[in-house]
């Protein structure tokens, strides 16, 4: 297959007509085929509108866009119809969100909602979250923000410190988030906080749903070195929300956030954010040059790789916990990508355009969602097995 051909297929059963052959093939069907084909005619209208975008998903914000996305029933694809959504097959919205990522459409205003906070809601809301909640996600008019890392805290949940305190029927919250993605145009918050100090520390953390506009709330946009502003900080003082915004079990929230983040980490997101940059390389690239099919050949077999792992992530064919390895996999081929750029346009990949600021944004790839170290850890302790290393 030629580099510039996408890509990319599934594991279904017969030959490429459809017709049964009792063996393994990874031919799209003709209706994903299709879908694949208008998922890609829609970015190329969105992009050609709005802009391209490295690492759309977080960094393409654009309100009309994500209307464009519900108006195509793109968001909520599989979740079930009782609560709106299109109950289509997972690898449905795989093929979606690859063709919008890897071309650059700005997705950021209905990703997270669509990805993490839809599934969670409906896995763990009450009905009247669902009823409230879910509708707006699915229209694309309300935008969600997670409230998780900490200045002190890290990749390491269990040691977050926000704390919500029951005062009758409302939650009084004080605390502070960073890395906060949307933080200053999100309409809601989900928080991750601690309603108890009792017990292990991953005990007494639970999730309350945090409405951007409420008293207390301060909201300070960090500009990184690629200009880009999506992160933020949140300052909580004496925040208070109605107690009936809790979303599962109080004090038991852990495991849902664990969830959450195999919703986040096992995704197509994680594996073509710099596509994109990856096709404009590959026309400019000398192939006349062995060393320069050799690593294309190399970076064509990582994207099938990491391709096969999402799809094992969402069709459930993976073991709990594996998304670590998904998305240690799939990041790290990212940032393989941005060196090859960097290697193929040389000087122009160091100027301060879009390729550049593509180009710095890159380390962040294998440290949003979970270092690599920390994904290595989980992936040995809770898939493999394997024993802690003793404390000295």
């Amino acid at each position: 297959m030629d580099a510039d051909q996408h890509h990319g297929a599934v594991t279904t059963s017969g030959s490429r007509d459809g017709s049964p052959t009792g063996g393994l093939s990874f031919a799209l069907t003709p209706d994903q085929e299709a879908l694949r084909a208008q998922a890609r005619a829609v970015a190329a209208e969105g992009v050609a509108e709005h802009g391209r975008f490295n690492d759309s998903w977080i960094n393409g914000f654009s309100k009309e866009f994500a209307r464009r996305m519900a108006d195509e029933g793109w968001i909520g694809m599989g979740w079930p119809r009782q609560y709106g959504g299109r109950e289509r097959p997972p690898l449905e919205r795989v093929i979606v969100a690859e063709e919008m990522i890897a071309a650059g459409a700005p997705i950021a205003a209905m990703w997270v909602a669509d990805r993490q906070f839809g599934p969670t809601f409906i896995a763990y809301g009450t009905d009247e979250q669902k009823a409230r909640y879910l509708p707006p996600m699915l229209s694309a008019d309300a935008t969600w923000c997670i409230g998780m890392s900490e200045p002190d805290a890290g990749s390491d949940l269990a040691s977050l410190k926000t704390s919500a305190v029951r005062n009758d029927d409302r939650w009084i919250i004080n605390g502070q988030k960073i890395w906060t993605s949307f933080g200053d145009v999100a309409d809601y918050c989900y928080l991750i906080c601690r309603t108890s100090s009792q017990g292990p520390p991953h005990r007494g953390i639970s999730e309350i749903v945090v409405p951007m506009d409420a008293d207390g709330i301060e909201v300070r946009p960090i500009t990184d070195m690629t200009t880009s502003r999506h992160f933020c900080e949140i300052f909580f003082t004496d925040v208070r929300v109605p107690v009936a915004n809790l979303v599962g079990v109080e004090g038991n929230a852990f495991r849902q956030t664990m969830v959450q983040l195999e919703h986040e980490r096992g995704g197509i997101d994680r594996l073509v954010s710099n596509k994109a940059l990856y096709d404009l390389a590959i026309r400019r690239a000398d192939r006349s040059d062995p060393l320069i099919r050799q690593e294309i050949a190399r970076l064509e077999a990582g994207y099938r790789i990491g391709r096969l792992l999402v799809y094992r992530e969402v069709m459930k064919q993976a073991p709990a916990g594996f998304s670590a390895a998904t998305k240690c996999f799939c990041t790290e081929h990212e940032w393989q990508v941005s060196q090859f750029v960097h290697r193929v346009l040389g000087p122009e990949s160091q100027l301060c355009g879009d390729v550049g600021r593509g180009l710095f944004y890159a380390p962040g790839y294998t440290i949003m969602g979970g270092t690599s170290n920390i994904m290595r850890n989980i992936l040995g302790e809770r898939v493999l097995g394997l024993p802690r290393e003793p404390r000295p």
